[in-house]
């Protein structure tokens, strides 16, 4: 009866070519590995086609899933290679490490005494410096990674971790995990296995040597029993979860993460000198997909650079720092080169039927149906909703959204609020899989769990916005069980709220919620029925509530009321034809701001419903001497709204405007320059240019556009194409007209 002990690596690809030559030379009938007791169940997955690292098991507390460890595996790892060998052949596969049931459990806690002990040393560095490296990075590769020569490796692991462990005292925590690793060894030579393989941490070999006579004693199986007796314990599930390689660098937080992950599978598939040259032709495949330019003798010359490199540097083979210094020599693409071939793009997958939270794997089902591959890197999916794979994807990304989980955000793109395209930006992060696990309380499906979160958050709305908001939600993610109770919960809040600011606020949302409910073909005459009643109470107590406002509450509400002209343009509404625009005339005259006077000007000008001789007649009234300057100038503001195309094509307007500017006193002036530099400021520069030149007389035909050299024939083609666009009829243009007639 034997027992081996392979000291590695996690995620080392030497230490992984190491094991299975071990394994081969040993064939043994039982392998332990260090990882988590309670998920031994799940081992049996690894080999599978269809889970595909890299991947993680991710172990939670059922009470509490928010309370989670993940353990990565990668092609690489040791352990990954090891299960899937005894996989394949039927041979006895026990996980020996400190269960999850007791380290998360631990983790609640948190005792004094472990946050009091000292930290474990770096033995890898204190080997390297001893070797008289000062990289332990390289040192390491060096002497184990890229070899993975079995036997020789794990005796000279074992030696040197002796040495580097005498006179350390551990702290509590890793005393507990190598007592349980070590009573699972004694198990397992108890149930009469004869030839006993554990991969464990290099650290941990000589804790878990039992039948050593060197310098490191072995604690007693009494000992042990008393140490892991009365361990506090919680009830724990494991899953497999997608992972990343970006994910198992050191730098993305994960302690035993690498530095070059993508560096390591590369090194495990291609071990040797035939490495580098893959390497160099990997890069420069990667390096032309991307525009650049990478010839044959570049890769020649590239390789002989590495090799030459080592041998000056004194290192027994090309490493990643060598290849890396004669590709940025010979190829250049460096970026690229290091973000996917040195850390790597590699996203794991994991098969249904394997063990997954219900809510995962129906994402999981839902995301292939909507062929959008999950990708640790920004991707921009483009969405149109006319297509069924349209509408699958845009149901998937905002259900996930209405559940908390942001695999995608909605950017602009070429779609717009209302159309038929959607434009989102995903990126798949692992921690999403945690975020799943803690909303599978809300249901076992992606709908069930969205329309459970949607409701829970209506219930808890006191808002109008915030209601708006989840019925915004549920429409865009097609949830019907979400969107009648909703808008209910919306009618009720909305009849019984007094701020008319609040109505007003919600306007807009609740236009794009119906413009997307037609769109999408969804039934929400419910809602259409929630905003007429909304409409109603605004108009009701408008005039209110635009009485005695000072200058900020002024400027609020001016934009309150252009955003309501615009939701009801959206929703094509009666009232911006009827009730509206008599509301309007009312706040032009009793309106207490002349802010709020000079906005509900425009809109009436804007709709159509004053003619331009009203719109003089009231900016003049506004802007007469009996006017206090700051008021005329805070009417001019609403007016103009941040546009000056009005005045471009209005030059009685403009000289109304001009005329009281002109009158100014100077110290009137002096008081309204802010307002009026505020107002003017904000114009496009092209209308500024425009009106600069009315204004001395460079062009004060309303013909001229931003030139007097316009081709006749060119501009001519152009008015007929624009004609066409609009629907209207084409007119003839004389060839020897200067300036095409302006469309109507």
């Amino acid at each position: 009866m034997t027992v081996h002990l392979l000291g590695i690596r996690h995620h080392g690809p030497g230490s992984a070519r190491s094991v299975l030559a071990m394994l081969d030379s040993v064939q043994p009938d039982a392998v332990l590995v260090e990882l988590p007791a309670d998920v031994e169940p799940v081992l049996r997955w690894i080999g599978d086609t269809g889970l595909v690292p890299p991947v993680a098991l991710l172990g939670y507390v059922v009470a509490e899933p928010a309370r989670a460890a993940f353990a990565p595996l990668a092609s690489f790892s040791p352990e990954w290679q090891a299960i899937a060998w005894a996989n394949a052949r039927d041979v006895t596969v026990h996980a020996i490490d400190l269960p999850l049931a007791v380290t998360l459990a631990r983790s609640r806690e948190a005792p004094e005494e472990l946050v009091s002990e000292p930290a474990p040393p770096d033995p890898i560095r204190d080997l390297a410096a001893a070797a008289g490296d000062p990289d332990p990075e390289r040192w390491w590769e060096d002497v184990i990674e890229h070899r993975g020569d079995g036997a020789p490796a794990f005796e000279a692991v074992a030696e040197a971790m002796t040495t580097a462990r005498h006179g350390f005292v551990p702290a509590a925590a890793e005393v507990q995990r190598e007592a349980h690793m070590r009573r699972a060894i004694r198990a397992a030579r108890r149930a009469g296995h004869e030839r006993i393989v554990v991969i464990c941490g290099a650290w941990h070999v000589p804790a878990l040597d039992i039948d050593a006579s060197g310098a490191l004693a072995v604690p007693a199986i009494s000992v042990d029993a008393a140490t892991l007796r009365a361990m506090p314990k919680t009830k724990v599930a494991v899953a497999w979860v997608p992972w990343t390689h970006e994910r198992l660098t050191a730098r993305s937080g994960y302690g035993a993460g690498v530095d070059s992950p993508g560096w390591y599978h590369h090194v495990f598939d291609h071990p040797g000198e035939e490495g580098v040259v893959r390497f160099f032709v990997d890069a420069a495949r990667l390096v032309r997909s991307r525009g650049g330019a990478a010839s044959p003798d570049e890769l020649i010359a590239g390789t002989r650079l590495a090799t030459t490199l080592a041998a000056l540097r004194g290192r027994p083979r090309a490493g990643l720092a060598e290849v890396l210094d004669a590709a940025g020599a010979v190829t250049g693409g460096l970026d690229v080169v290091r973000r996917d071939l040195v850390i790597g793009q590699a996203i794991g997958e994991v098969p249904d039927a394997a063990p997954q939270v219900p809510l995962a794997r129906d994402v999981a089902k839902l995301q292939r149906s909507a062929r959008i591959p999950m990708s640790d890197q920004v991707r921009t999916v483009e969405v149109d909703l006319r297509t069924p794979i349209g509408r699958r994807k845009s149901h998937l990304l905002h259900r996930l959204v209405a559940l908390g989980i942001g695999w995608g955000v909605e950017v602009e793109g070429r779609g717009s609020s209302g159309t038929f395209r959607e434009t989102w930006e995903v990126c798949w992060d692992p921690d999403l899989s945690v975020r799943l696990i803690e909303r599978a309380g809300y249901g076992t499906t992606l709908e069930s769990a969205a329309t459970a979160r949607l409701l829970e958050r209506a219930g808890a709305s006191t808002g109008i916005a915030e209601l708006v908001g989840v019925v915004e939600q549920a429409l865009l993610s097609e949830l019907p069980g979400a969107v009648e109770p909703s808008i209910d919960r919306l009618a009720r809040v909305a009849a019984t709220d007094p701020d008319v600011g609040q109505l007003l606020d919600a306007m807009p949302a609740l236009a794009a919620a119906l413009r997307y409910g037609d769109v999408r073909g969804t039934d929400a005459e419910s809602l259409r029925r929630v905003v007429d009643g909304i409409v109603v109470r605004i108009l009701a107590g408008l005039r209110a509530a635009t009485r005695s406002l000072d200058d900020d509450a002024a400027g609020v509400m001016a934009e309150r009321l252009s955003a309501l002209h615009g939701a009801l343009a959206v929703l094509d509404h009666p009232a911006r034809r009827s009730a509206l625009p008599s509301v309007l005339v009312e706040l032009v005259t009793r309106a207490g701001h002349g802010l709020v006077q000079g906005r509900a000007t425009r809109l009436l000008h804007d709709s159509g419903n004053w003619s331009v001789d009203s719109v003089q007649r009231r900016l003049s009234q506004a802007l007469s001497g009996g006017t206090p300057p700051a008021r005329g100038a805070a009417f001019v503001e609403g007016f103009l709204a941040g546009s000056g195309s009005v005045l471009v094509h209005d030059a009685e307007l403009l000289a109304v405007l001009d005329g009281w500017v002109s009158s100014l006193t100077g110290d009137a002036f002096d008081a309204v320059i802010v307002l009026l530099r505020r107002t003017f400021g904000a114009f496009e520069a092209a209308e500024r240019r425009q009106l600069m030149a009315v204004l001395m007389g460079l062009g004060v035909e309303r013909t001229i556009g931003f030139g007097v050299d316009v081709d006749p024939t060119r501009s001519a083609s152009a008015l007929a194409t624009v004609r066409h666009m609009l629907g209207l009829p084409a007119v003839a243009v004389a060839a020897s007209a200067v300036v095409p007639e302006p469309v109507s």
